[in-house]
């Protein structure tokens, strides 16, 4: 059998054949498009962070969205009242001790927080898994945490001078708090 180039069944074919490759493109177009929103709106600065990292947006895209799989199958879990009570305290402490020891505080900060994170149920062996998994539920306040903890590690050599563990301790803080979640125990208050 032989194609004869002016037959009307094979040209309609051919045009339903670009019309779907077109549609097919065109959804997978649209639906990374919507993917690479999402992971910049769900992760904000960490985002461009990410593509600065991992030189494309594709692989950053990969590595995010490898994040959030990741945390969705660790056992995040909410502090029990009393909980929250206590390492609001234990806080109080480091931040009171900043003032005569601001070295010591800067440290303590640094190991309240990932006591504080391993209580929430976030593995804390390696800093930088660590700054990874927060930045999923957290990424507003990722970048604090990843420089406070810088500033912590330079005090082993005094490379820090007192404004850069004051600034160390507000960025701690601002981690604190969500993990904390200070905002839900105060919405729960009010709504009961």
């Amino acid at each position: 059998m032989q194609l004869n180039p002016n037959d009307p069944r094979l040209i309609i074919g051919i045009v339903v054949l670009v019309v779907i490759i077109a549609v097919v493109v065109a959804i997978v177009i649209y639906q990374r498009k919507k993917k690479a929103e999402h992971l910049r709106t769900r992760f904000g600065s960490e985002y461009d962070r990410t593509v600065l990292e991992r030189g494309s947006e594709r692989d950053a895209q990969a590595a995010l969205a490898a994040r959030e799989e990741r945390v969705n199958h660790l056992q995040i879990r909410d502090l029990a009242p009393a909980e929250r009570e206590r390492f609001l305290n234990e806080w109080q402490v480091v931040q009171s001790r900043f003032v005569d020891h601001p070295r010591g505080a800067v440290i303590e900060a640094d190991d309240l927080v990932a006591s504080l994170m391993n209580a929430r149920g976030y593995p804390v062996a390696d800093f930088e898994q660590r700054a990874a998994d927060i930045s999923v539920n957290h990424p507003r306040v990722v970048e604090n945490y990843r420089s406070a903890h810088a500033i912590a590690q330079r005090l082993a050599g005094n490379e820090a001078n007192t404004e850069e563990m004051r600034t160390a301790m507000l960025q701690y803080r601002a981690l604190f708090d969500e993990l904390l979640q200070i905002n839900v125990a105060r919405e729960t208050a009010v709504a009961v």
